[in-house]
């Protein structure tokens, strides 16, 4: 549901700022998930949005320096095993950090308002 409703939100907001979002989807399925089969499945949405892949290893690598709980998978042990994963996106700004963590029912209404608050950010840094 995230993807339709970034993907419906990107074409709501004000011009220009659609031109500045980067949706970087994250497989967590590297085995049944190829590249064209993530493009494929990202096209439905937006030919913009971008599509990563990996080894298993390397994807648990990004989930946990995320701090993302890692995918695992369950049911069968065959090609129709189920995979359980994380359900929010993390928002990251243009200082390539991720401020804000977004749940899973984030409304298509909710990104028009937030996305251009987001870009418009300017994070500031607090020392520890």
């Amino acid at each position: 549901m995230h993807m339709a409703n970034l993907s419906a939100a990107l074409k709501k907001v004000p011009a220009g700022t659609a031109d500045q979002v980067k949706l970087v989807f994250v497989t967590t399925d590297p085995a049944r998930d190829s590249p064209a089969v993530v493009r494929r499945w990202l096209d439905l949405f937006d030919r913009h949005f971008i599509g990563l892949n990996g080894t298993e290893r390397e994807i648990a690598a990004v989930e946990r320096s995320a701090g993302v709980p890692l995918a695992a998978k369950t049911g069968p042990a065959n090609a129709n095993y189920g995979v359980s994963h994380a359900n929010f996106v993390l928002a990251y700004s243009k200082d390539n950090l991720a401020h804000v963590i977004y749940p899973g029912g984030v409304s298509k209404d909710d990104w028009v308002h937030d996305l251009p608050l987001l870009i418009k950010e300017i994070w500031t840094h607090r020392a520890e």
